[in-house]
């Protein structure tokens, strides 16, 4: 996973850096809210551990115009700050959470690994494998193919990339996707996979869609 780190104090920074690299995330820091601003825009995060306390300016600064431009990257507020009205206006303005410093790495880590599973559940963009899906705009690329979904191709799809690495029953797909009450004998999902193999797989390339002989479908993660 690729995390911003917003931090100033380099002693924190290692701190920080070291140990979520021992966690296998890669970490590339920032020490001035300028310079956060400017990496959170050019480049994509998985998640953003932003202190308050900068020298060129204020940490709400770089929430509230990281939010104001439709980025919902997670955003973990690293503060000094522990009383409820602080914390209260921290997550009004768009952080997702926050530590109250000094930290201990322990729950750090554990915060870091709630903001990812609530972002992941709740991404604009889903990724799996190869493919990746605006839920937004409904549109899915594969490589330098983007296809524009209908509704009902779209709503599988997805439910397919939330679930990435799991086998998923033509039964809990219908139920999903369509709604319970769909008889189970339909084959209505396997015509819908076939609509998204044909837009979406390539010649030489494996199959989007894999097939679990007795099982289900399953999206590659």
């Amino acid at each position: 996973m690729k995390i911003l780190l917003v931090e100033d104090d380099d002693r924190i920074a290692s701190f920080m850096s070291s140990g979520l690299a021992a966690e296998g995330h890669v970490v590339e820091r920032s020490a001035t809210a300028t310079d956060a601003l400017g990496m959170s825009f050019a480049h994509e995060y998985d998640l953003i551990l932003l202190d308050l306390m900068l020298p060129d300016g204020d940490g709400r600064g770089v929430l509230t115009s990281i939010r104001a431009r439709g980025n919902d990257v997670p955003i973990i507020v690293i503060t000094a700050l522990g009383e409820v009205d602080d914390k209260v206006t921290l997550l009004d303005l768009g952080a997702d959470d926050y530590l109250v410093k000094p930290i201990a790495f322990a729950e750090l880590a554990a915060r870091v690994r709630a903001a990812v599973r609530h972002g992941q559940q709740s991404a604009r963009v889903l990724r799996s494998g190869e493919i990746e899906l605006d839920t937004k705009t409904r549109i899915a690329t594969r490589g330098e193919v983007s296809v524009d979904l209908p509704s009902r191709e779209f709503a599988l799809l997805e439910y397919l990339m939330r679930h990435a690495g799991q086998v998923l029953t033509r039964q809990q797909i219908l139920d999903a996707v369509w709604g319970f009450g769909f008889e189970s004998a339909s084959n209505i999902v396997d015509v819908y996979v076939g609509y998204l193999r044909r837009k979406l797989d390539g010649s030489d390339a494996p199959s989007v869609i894999e097939t679990v002989r007795g099982a289900g479908y399953r999206v590659r993660s």
